[in-house]
């Protein structure tokens, strides 16, 4: 089986969010499934890590990409990801690539991506290279699915699946796009698949055209039907909820364990778990925070938007403070949450931490050293630092929403039933009386040394391994195939 996988971030080529890491793990988890796979990404030049490798594709018959009648120059470069044989295409473009972010609110944020994706099927054809199936992810590549129906019949063979990472996020454009995206005016009516509120929808031309759909857990796969989650599409999800698959993320355990994290300060298995404390100790030390033995060190790694439930966050923060717990909180985000949070790491200095930016190092270290995770979401459609707090013995504390709701099992405190395989706390509904109780919860319960340790061994002891997610996608590839293929 030959799989072209395309995505706007991969790791370690460009990251923003989770999507990144899916988009490098789950490849490689493929291949030794037997499955024949090329990844395809952006060359984001100015994040791009020097000490990567890279080597140029020479010899194509072309290297230019019909954009609006216009024709913009591509180059093709190579790549593999860490620890693997998988191939990654990077496509250079740097009028459209080399900006300061990867993502942009430019006037041509939608032609780039759709660059992007034409780049793509030109490099597929000009080698030759006709994959079974072409696995989309999110907006940036939704258009392909149109494209090889409609526009290049070599693909008429190749089925199509796209992956919704955050349903929330659609590409939505003004109209006059059209044209530059090379999609028929026919298609721009009210309700048609390429028409939303008067506006252009990458996400909603996907949805429409591909084979078969999925999003990154089961449980967002049904909210996003509901007008609660479904942003604006749950109409036509519902009309493709037949071809809607829920298949929870995995995570890349040679990236995110504490037995061998080469990030961390100690390294730690569930045989060991008193060593997780010289990190704590650590940690302290790194953020310049007193260690305090007898309090917990609670840790939230986020970007800083609504939907991260920070809202929430920033509302209770005065009444967390008052607890004998501390605070260490990573993230970037809207600039209003940023000086919120910022504030009150001076107001209370002595037990909170606020650092403004992304550090991969100190967020492994932040899993590491804490005693408790925040990730009270809005929605989630699946989420990764939830499970890498239960595999580094960080009890999370969630929202019961999409992935946190399949991925970690509360405790209720009530009996010894619920003590069995609980291995974090969660909340239900989107409420800040609701969080802080829990959090409450969550650091009294921190008292009680034998209980957190059956929480802490529960956690690590689950097994979120790419393994057993990528079999299902194997699965669904071959479903999608067979569905193209009988039509």
């Amino acid at each position: 089986m030959k799989v072209a996988f395309v995505s706007s971030e991969v790791v370690p080529f460009s990251k923003t969010g989770g999507m990144a890491d899916v988009s490098a793990a789950l490849p490689k988890a493929l291949k030794t499934l037997d499955v024949e796979v090329k990844v395809f990404t952006p060359k984001y030049g100015k994040f791009l890590d020097k000490n990567l490798k890279l080597k140029i594709i020479k010899n194509f018959p072309s290297t230019e990409i019909l954009i609006n009648g216009n024709t913009k120059n591509v180059k093709y470069f190579s790549s593999t990801l860490p620890h693997s044989n998988v191939e990654v295409i990077l496509i250079e473009n740097e009028f459209y690539f080399g900006r300061d972010n990867i993502y942009t609110t430019d006037p041509d944020e939608g032609e780039r991506f759709i660059f992007f994706q034409k780049a793509v099927l030109e490099f597929l054809k000009q080698t030759d290279w006709i994959p079974d199936l072409i696995h989309l992810n999110d907006w940036q590549t939704a258009l392909i699915p149109y494209y090889i129906k409609e526009k290049y019949p070599v693909f008429r063979s190749s089925a199509s699946l796209l992956t919704l990472h955050n349903v929330a996020y659609q590409g939505i454009f003004p109209p006059d796009i059209l044209p530059v995206a090379d999609v028929d005016e026919k298609l721009f009516f009210p309700t048609g698949p390429a028409e939303y509120y008067g506006n252009f929808n990458f996400l909603k031309m996907g949805i429409f055209f591909s084979d078969v759909i999925n999003t990154v857990s089961p449980t967002y796969a049904k909210e996003i039907l509901t007008e609660e989650f479904g942003a604006g599409l749950e109409g036509i999800l519902n009309e493709r909820k037949n071809d809607l698959v829920g298949i929870l993320n995995g995570v890349d355990y040679k990236e995110w364990d504490p037995a061998s994290d080469p990030l961390i300060f100690e390294n730690y298995n569930s045989t060991s778990l008193e060593l997780k404390t010289e990190n704590k100790i650590g940690l302290c030390k790194e953020i310049k925070m007193r260690y305090r033995k007898t309090f917990p060190l609670v840790g939230f790694i986020s970007r800083l938007t609504e939907q991260k439930g920070i809202d929430l966050l920033i509302e209770i923060l005065p009444e967390l403070l008052k607890l004998k717990a501390c605070f260490v909180i990573l993230g970037a985000g809207e600039k209003k949450y940023e000086e919120q949070l910022l504030e009150f790491g001076k107001r209370y200095s002595s037990k909170l931490k606020v650092i403004i930016g992304y550090d991969n190092t100190l967020a492994h270290k932040i899993e590491a050293g804490a005693d408790i995770f925040l990730m009270p979401s809005r929605f989630e459609p699946c989420g990764l630092n939830q499970i890498y707090s239960l595999k580094y013995g960080t009890a999370p504390v969630v929202r019961a929403t999409g992935g946190l709701r399949d991925t970690v099992i509360p405790y209720n405190g009530n009996d010894s039933n619920s003590l069995r395989n609980a291995d974090g706390f969660a909340f239900d509904d989107y409420s800040a009386t609701q969080f802080l109780k829990t959090v409450q919860f969550a650091v009294s319960t921190y008292k009680q040394k034998g209980v957190w340790k059956k929480l802490q061994l529960n956690g690590m002891s689950r097994d979120f391994s790419w393994d057993v997610s990528a079999a299902k996608y194997k699965e669904l590839y071959e479903k999608a195939i067979r569905q193209k293929r009988e039509v």
